[in-house]
């Protein structure tokens, strides 16, 4: 599985490290991505999914069926 948010889509970011020499490394910058057990209450139990923290913070504002209609996310085959 790669590492992206389910809800979001966020993935990987590609940068530059610079040294003191000035020599530059290509690298990437994660997502901070959680697994979350979340309940859904239209489909009565627990759902599983990999989000990211910027997902959980917006999960707080609104709900997970109103969040997952927006991504064009099936909630019952997690």
């Amino acid at each position: 599985m790669s590492r992206h948010c389910q809800l979001t889509g966020k993935k990987a970011n590609n940068s530059v490290t610079i040294c003191f020499s000035h020599k530059r490394h290509k690298r990437l910058q994660h997502v901070n991505l959680q697994w979350k057990r979340i309940w859904w209450p239209e489909g009565n139990r627990f759902v599983t999914l990999h989000i990211s923290t910027k997902a959980i913070k917006t999960l707080q504002k609104k709900s997970l069926s109103t969040f997952a209609k927006e991504a064009g996310i099936d909630l019952n085959k997690f």
